[in-house]
């Protein structure tokens, strides 16, 4: 969100604009709001994340309408929070498109992530219609895929964990400018309550990698230089990893949440307290950082039951705008458990393990594993050198593959 501090009163939606970060590359954002990409080619328009609710997605086109009368052909989900996906039906694209993980996310936690959405955030979701369901992606990808947008191509990927297990890039090599998701945040507190934190760093170092010379983050002002863009992803590294060893170090203590909460709070407040959203993300960050020290791969679902239950166990450390009781449930689509077992989705260790083995692994979705060449990618000596490693050895880049073929 664009907001500076924690007790602002914002209006969300206000104050919009669209940034240009390069030719063709442009960013929304808005108080109160997540940021949405805005990708233009002669053929058409992706779009990057698709806003909390229709109406707001109504905003960021007609700011696209100002520059252009091209169709948004595709609109592209990071990730499958409530706040970045829910107005996806307002930019009425030919396609959805997400990762195969963030399908399974949507499939069996999306229900509960709107519910829990309109309990957190209740000015942000105040347009949204009742009986809003789930924005299901139409297409998914494993692990990368190149769009055609006409004289402009376009590189979608996932990385690794970190935001959630199946958090999407978008990589446009001949501007220079990346797209993060809520991977990367600027001026706003990272929410971590569905991350992978000891993972986290290395999808950092992966995108580190590219060099890019602009990049949209999750919320917040744009990085619009090279130093700007590896400050916003040092600050975004230094916040999971004092979170995570901040609860590790309590674990290892033996403390409850509650006083975990506490130790945590003062660990991070002096360096982090007057970022956005950081009061009201804490909670959910703990939550997740004492179940990861514990030794939980997979985050739980947040349902209503159990942030009710995290209040109850936090007492007076939480502060809510509104209680869970105030706030009428709102009709959703029933969805359907996946029958896929935890333990067969993809880790950080399985996509690295991908990369390392190329072509001719037999690990599935083999035919969409990452592929990039030195114009995609500047290495550099002191990061993750098996990565590194890899993307030398692969060579030129392969013809890019024409838009959705090889998705699922």
């Amino acid at each position: 969100m664009t907001s500076d501090s924690n007790n602002a009163e914002v209006v969300p939606g206000a104050n919009a604009r669209l940034e240009e970060l390069g030719r063709g590359c442009y960013a929304f954002s808005a108080d109160g709001c997540s940021n949405t990409g805005v990708i233009i080619g002669e053929r058409g328009v992706l779009i990057v994340d698709a806003q909390a609710t229709p109406d707001l997605a109504a905003i960021v086109l007609q700011k696209i309408r100002d520059i252009t009368d091209k169709p948004v052909k595709q609109v592209l989900l990071t990730h499958f929070h409530a706040d970045s996906t829910l107005g996806a039906s307002a930019f009425e694209a030919g396609e959805i498109v997400a990762s195969d993980l963030t399908r399974r996310m949507m499939d069996t936690r999306g229900a509960e992530e709107i519910l829990v959405s309109l309990d957190r955030q209740p000015a942000l979701f105040s347009t949204l219609p009742a009986g809003m369901t789930v924005s299901l992606p139409s297409m998914t990808v494993a692990s990368s895929m190149s769009i055609d947008l006409g004289r402009l191509d376009v590189r979608v990927m996932h990385l690794g964990r970190g935001h959630t297990m199946g958090d999407l890039v978008v990589w446009v090599p001949k501007t220079g400018v990346l797209y993060a998701g809520d991977l990367v945040q600027s001026n706003a507190a990272p929410y971590c309550g569905d991350a992978h934190l000891a993972d986290w760093p290395r999808a950092l170092d992966r995108i580190m990698a590219f060099r890019p010379t602009s990049l949209m983050p999750g919320r917040g002002r744009s990085a619009k230089d090279v130093a700007a863009v590896a400050q916003a992803i040092e600050n975004t590294r230094d916040f999971v990893t004092t979170l995570r060893d901040a609860a590790s170090a309590c674990v290892e203590q033996s403390l409850g949440i509650k006083d975990t909460f506490a130790a945590v709070k003062d660990t991070l407040e002096p360096q982090f307290g007057s970022r956005a959203d950081f009061e009201l993300s804490l909670p959910f960050n703990v939550a997740r950082a004492y179940d990861e020290a514990l030794g939980l791969d997979q985050p739980q679902i947040w349902s209503r039951e159990r942030c009710a239950d995290l209040q109850d166990a936090l007492g007076g450390f939480v502060e809510t705008s509104r209680s869970v009781a105030e706030i009428s449930p709102q009709p959703v689509e029933e969805v359907v458990e996946s029958e896929t077992d935890v333990s067969e989705l993809v880790s950080d260790n399985d996509f690295a393990a991908s990369l390392l083995d190329g072509p001719g692994a037999e690990e599935p979705g083999d035919e969409e594993i990452l592929d990039l060449s030195a114009d995609d990618i500047v290495e550099t000596a002191d990061e993750d050198q098996d990565f590194e490693n890899t993307l030398t050895d692969q060579g030129e880049f392969e013809e890019p593959k024409v838009l959705l073929e090889g998705v699922r």
